[in-house]
């Protein structure tokens, strides 16, 4: 899965885009709350944010980025907010709400699910950011507000704990042909990145 970026046609009001941003926007929220409503709210919060914020949205630069980035920043201010809250480390919460798997391709999506929630909200950003949603290493350090070697060692040191904590060996995919969004987010280099 590849970011869609929608060329500006001159005099186009990008607010008449803001909605096709939403799957994305969710998909990113969801990757980093581990938590479908609180992913809703910040992701409701994104567009309204934008929305009202369209003036400071330069037309000539990506506009998922920049939502990407409105996300994130929502996040973490509300992260600082709640720090007193319990930390679902385990993941026993996030597996509470999910179905269980019916056959191996869901068995293996569940194993990636257990493996990826385990991994910092910093690995699962920058994975998500350069992997599933097709960010370039310069968007995602822009995003992230991070340089571009601080995006590149993350994503290293994550696909590294991800195969570590999968049990995968050295060119080893547990999804086979099946899901290339989660190939992307486990093997995807990033100088491959775009």
């Amino acid at each position: 899965m590849t970011a869609k970026r929608v060329a500006t046609t001159p005099g186009a009001d990008p607010r008449d885009r803001l909605a096709e941003a939403i799957p994305r926007l969710r998909a990113f929220g969801i990757s980093l709350t581990r938590d479908v409503t609180l992913a809703d709210d910040l992701v409701q919060q994104t567009i309204l944010k934008a929305w009202s914020n369209i003036d400071k949205f330069d037309p000539a630069t990506n506009l998922d980025a920049w939502l990407f980035t409105i996300l994130r920043n929502s996040y973490y201010s509300t992260l600082r907010k709640t720090r007193r809250e319990v930390q679902d480390s385990e993941g026993t919460f996030a597996a509470s709400l999910s179905e269980k798997p019916a056959h191996d391709s869901r068995l293996a999506m569940r194993d990636f699910q257990r493996a990826f929630d385990r991994l910092s909200p910093e690995h699962r950003e920058v994975l998500i950011l350069i992997g599933a949603s097709g960010f370039s290493c310069e968007e995602a350090a822009e995003t992230m507000g991070v340089a571009v070697g601080t995006v590149k060692s993350r994503a290293s040191r994550a696909r590294k704990r991800l195969a570590e904590l999968l049990q995968l060996e050295e060119g080893e995919t547990m999804f086979g042909d099946g899901d290339g969004a989660m190939q992307a987010v486990v093997l995807r280099s990033p100088a491959a990145a775009h």
